[in-house]
């Protein structure tokens, strides 16, 4: 394809000729799927929940907003054939007697998000696509998307696909209903958390739908509508989004693995592509560009799109545990979104201007962010950023009685690490669990957010007779967990580190048989320090060393459960016998390509309140656990 006979220098992920050929490549790739009339694109893989005409009408829709990103970006100087597909589709799809029409907007339906997709492609494209539509087929199209009146969605970020359906409708003279727009904009009034934050509907439900629905959607409605006023709004809070955010990617362009549709991947880089079109980026264009690139070639390195030219239900390669019920072949091509870019013209500087480092290449960073309850530490060596979570838990939307969401509960996430998900997971990683002698472990639910500042975090969670606070303070690579636990006598108390997967077995340190103990037990008795630890042939190693309050470590293994491997391990902390009433465990969590091993910080307990860390950088660290959690931090003291 002509993705892979690009020169070196284009494949660098640098130049806007390496985005338009890794456009040209996803959408010469899904051709061979179109139904007759290109009106669906039914690509190989599982059906989702709405079924394969629904399926078939995403395959078209999220296709096309990535063509009309290529089409708008070139001033409709493409190969004629790219319009002319997408033009078909549309005439055919909206055609109630062709054999592949799209199914009519009802309430609640996934219509009703791709319906968002064919209108914003079709503003973005219309000189050289609807205009030019006969007046009979410019109507069928106006009734098609005009069955969004009137229809209900969930409340979240569906009341935008109303909002920009409608303001489309607006602009060709067809029916809208104004209190429908401005309903939908003031719903989302009611999920801002403040400081460019956007909870994706009622709750805790912090992940990329802030940025590439949250922010994307009023941003690009207000461009089409011309409201200057709230244009401004959306601006101002999305610059103070994108100065936090541009913290979320790796040296290597990947973007911390947590939330839902992960599927989407490179998705991720869209709000920062909207900062650079609507003048809002707080970023230099040449650091926009060089963060942008990295994480497209981020995934065409590792396997998407496939060597089909797909992109398939997964994160590298296929994993079909990622996909929700609602995801079906074509879900992820959401990662359109990815090309918002190609819409700034070629002279623009976020082409032009030299490269610039991202924030993770110049130094070791660490980052509050006090709306979704997160803080996020980084290393400069190895380019890794980590997300210590004390405040998005998406609980209150979900089934009381279903299973916790390993992509929003855990205690951290990363951008070289994913959770053990699906029926072959233990939910070990990044969990303080209080287990019962009957074998059954707390959950942690319902995530009850304590404080965010200045490299420490704190939260709490309740299951039954047992309740855990969690203490997080972050020192270049390490965090140190301090639990203070209130539980019956006689649970075992575990923490567990970050999953290492890999597409063989990482090592595991100490092996069967060694000092302390058989790899997937506790070893080793007293007060540790004990450690555990999991290397990868490439360097990266996640440890956990016991601190205080565990009889041992080790380390528990699975396979198939991993996004970024077959096989994974976490090293976890485990403490045989809690006390009863209210003890105090600390743990240090570590996730690094060095080659030393993890640090030993000093460690003093005073009762169930005090925990004074002696950190590696020097500094003290006096936490306090009563009531609000503190902690002081001290330079080159130690007590």
């Amino acid at each position: 394809m002509r993705f892979m006979s690009l020169p070196d220098e284009l494949l660098s992920g640098r130049t806007r000729a390496y985005w338009e050929a890794m456009a040209d490549r996803l959408l010469d790739a899904v051709v061979p799927y179109a139904t007759d009339g290109f009106a669906q694109y039914r690509l190989p893989g599982r059906a989702s929940r709405s079924g394969p005409v629904s399926d078939g009408l995403e395959g078209y829709a999220r296709t096309f907003l990535l063509a009309a990103f290529r089409i708008a970006g070139a001033r409709g100087e493409v190969p004629p054939a790219l319009i002319e597909r997408y033009a078909s589709g549309l005439t055919a799809g909206t055609d109630p007697a062709h054999p592949y029409a799209w199914p009519a907007l009802t309430d609640m339906s996934q219509q009703l998000v791709e319906a968002a997709s064919v209108a914003l492609a079709l503003h973005e494209t219309r000189p050289w696509l609807f205009d030019r539509l006969s007046s009979g087929e410019q109507e069928r199209v106006v009734a098609w998307l005009a069955g969004f009146l009137g229809r209900r969605t969930p409340d979240n970020n569906w009341v935008m696909f109303r909002v920009v359906v409608e303001q489309f409708l607006a602009g060709v003279g067809g029916p809208y209903e104004p209190g429908e727009i401005t309903g939908g904009l003031e719903r989302i009034e009611e999920w801002y958390a403040g400081d460019g934050w956007y909870s994706d509907g009622k709750g805790k439900n912090f992940d990329y739908y802030c940025g590439w629905a949250l922010h994307l959607y009023p941003s690009l409605w207000a461009r089409m509508a011309g409201d200057t006023a709230r244009q401004e709004l959306y601006a101002r809070r999305l610059r103070r989004f994108l100065d936090q955010y541009q913290h979320f990617f790796a040296a290597d362009g990947g973007p911390v693995h947590q939330g839902r549709s992960l599927t989407y991947r490179f998705a991720t880089v869209a709000p920062l592509w909207l900062g650079a079109l609507t003048g809002a980026s707080p970023l230099p264009p040449g650091r926009t560009r060089r963060i942008a690139g990295r994480a497209l070639r981020h995934f065409a390195e590792r396997g998407a799109p496939d060597e089909r030219g797909l992109l398939s239900l997964g994160w590298y390669d296929a994993f079909p545990p990622i996909a929700q019920a609602y995801s079906g072949p074509a879900s992820p091509y959401w990662a359109s979104k990815a090309f918002l870019g190609l819409l700034l013209p070629p002279e623009h500087p976020v082409w032009t201007a030299p490269e610039e480092p991202a924030p993770v290449e110049l130094a070791d960073q660490a980052l509050a962010l006090p709306a979704p309850g997160w803080l996020l530490h980084t290393t400069s060596a190895d380019g890794i950023v980590r997300l210590v979570n004390h405040g998005s838990d998406r609980d209150r939307i979900q089934d009381p009685n279903g299973l916790p969401d390993p992509y929003y509960l855990k205690l951290a996430y990363t951008t070289h690490t994913g959770p053990d998900v699906g029926e072959k997971a233990q939910g070990v990683d990044n969990h303080l669990a209080v287990i019962a002698p009957d074998g059954t472990a707390s959950l942690r639910r319902l995530i009850e957010p304590l404080t965010v500042s200045d490299r420490f975090a704190a939260s709490a969670y309740e299951d039954g007779p047992v309740r855990v606070v969690t203490a997080s303070v972050v020192a270049g690579a390490a965090e140190i967990r301090v639990h203070r636990v209130t539980a019956p006598a006689g649970h075992q108390v575990r923490d567990g580190g970050h999953a290492l997967a890999a597409p063989i077995p990482p090592a595991l340190h100490p092996p069967a048989g060694s000092g302390h103990g058989p790899v997937g037990s506790p070893a080793g008795s007293g007060e540790g320090p004990f450690m555990a630890l999991a290397r990868r042939s490439d360097g990266l190693a996640s440890a956990v060393r016991a601190l205080h309050g565990y009889t041992g470590t080790g380390v528990v293994t699975a396979e198939g459960a991993n996004a970024f491997g077959v096989h994974s391990a976490t090293p976890y902390a485990l403490a045989s016998a809690h006390p009863g009433g209210t003890a105090v465990y600390v743990s240090l969590i570590w996730l690094s390509a060095a080659e030393e091993e993890p640090p030993l910080p000093g460690v003093r307990v005073e009762g169930d309140d005090l925990v004074v860390l002696s950190l590696p950088d020097g500094e003290t660290a006096t936490v306090h656990l009563a009531g609000v959690p503190t902690c002081e931090r001290r330079a080159g003291q130690t007590r």
